[in-house]
């Protein structure tokens, strides 16, 4: 049996709620220093951004001293440093705790926050805000939620907790409840159970269905919808089976009744500019319930949010709707 790899702790703290990046080196020894591996990693950082963090002592190892730009590359090394932290917009919209305790924390997210840091979000995101605002450094999140989905997220507290909370959404044990608001279609025969296989290639926006054996599973029902009026909008409970990427959006797409607010089905949109949050899209995370695998607790969560194209559809469409937790 293979051994795991002892991950030493990370010997520089938390920046603005982030993590220092940690990378370790391959085992291949293409690289005399290990200078010439991170400027070849790290290319797309700019000319002179690696030399300009080992002249500082910005790139540390496992002791927490600086590594010399021209130390020798050693395979399976670690070594650590801070990302320069992008220019982000903040998005206007408070996190609200739902729920607290020793273990865990729940929390109602707004639209347009992404849950972990990636790419262009990295301090506002959930995850560091909540690590800031909380003063718990060690906070992680058991489950992901889309950027672009407002509702219940499940963070863990202790480290050696976590894998307990991660398993209850890989075995599908957290059942979750979202809530959508997407076209009317008299004649779409609902409840249904909605089965496809959908894939989504590595770098591509979207995910789309393909033939095979399903891997993606909803339950599609309607709640409401509005009599006669110039929206024709209803308002849906989405239980999903599966956990593929925007497999509820690419499900209410095939279905004919695309979620509003779907900057990528049924087809991509112009990217909106930075600081623009209106028109979110119009799905939520509603309900999250589980039995805590640490405390033996039935734990039951609403989200309190209003999907505001519900609440105000012209006022949402022109951007406009200032209601309940701003429509968010």
């Amino acid at each position: 049996m293979r051994r795991r790899t002892r991950i030493p702790p990370a010997p520089l703290p938390q920046r603005h709620g982030v993590d220092p990046v940690r990378v370790r080196l391959p085992a291949a020894a293409a690289w005399a220093t290990v200078r010439e591996h991170l400027v070849e990693r790290l290319s797309g950082a700019g000319d002179g951004v690696v030399d300009g963090m080992f002249d500082a002592g910005l790139v540390v190892g496992a002791d927490g001293r600086p590594v010399p730009a021209d130390a020798p590359y050693v395979p399976g090394m670690f070594v650590w440093f801070h990302r320069e932290l992008p220019e982000e917009v903040p998005v206007p919209f408070p996190l609200e705790v739902v729920y607290r305790d020793e273990h865990i924390v729940v929390v109602d997210k707004p639209h347009f926050l992404a849950t972990t840091p990636r790419g262009s979000h990295v301090a506002e995101t959930v995850l560091a805000r909540l690590r800031r605002e909380l003063d718990i450094p060690t906070l992680t999140p058991a489950h992901r939620l889309d950027r672009l989905t407002a509702g219940l997220v499940l963070f863990t507290v202790r480290p050696e907790e976590r894998g307990a909370y991660q398993t209850l959404f890989r075995d599908r044990r957290a059942r979750k409840e979202y809530e959508a608001v997407a076209p009317h279609d008299p004649g779409l025969a609902l409840p249904r159970t909605v089965r496809s296989r959908i894939v989504k290639e590595r770098g591509a926006l979207t995910a789309r269905e393909v033939a095979g054996e399903p891997n993606a599973v909803s339950r599609v029902e309607l709640v409401e919808h509005r009599q006669g009026g110039a929206d024709g909008l209803a308002r849906y409970r989405l239980v999903p089976g599966t956990g593929q990427t925007h497999q509820l959006r690419v499900h209410m797409t095939a279905l004919g009744v695309p979620i509003l607010g779907d900057p990528l089905y049924p087809e991509v949109t112009a990217p909106v500019p930075a600081g623009d949050f209106r028109r979110p899209l119009q799905l939520l995370a509603r309900a999250l319930e589980f039995t805590d695998p640490v405390t033996g607790v039935e734990h039951r969560f609403r989200s309190g949010r209003v999907l505001a194209a519900w609440a105000s559809y012209d006022r949402w469409a022109a951007g406009t709707y200032d209601g309940p937790s701003d429509g968010q």
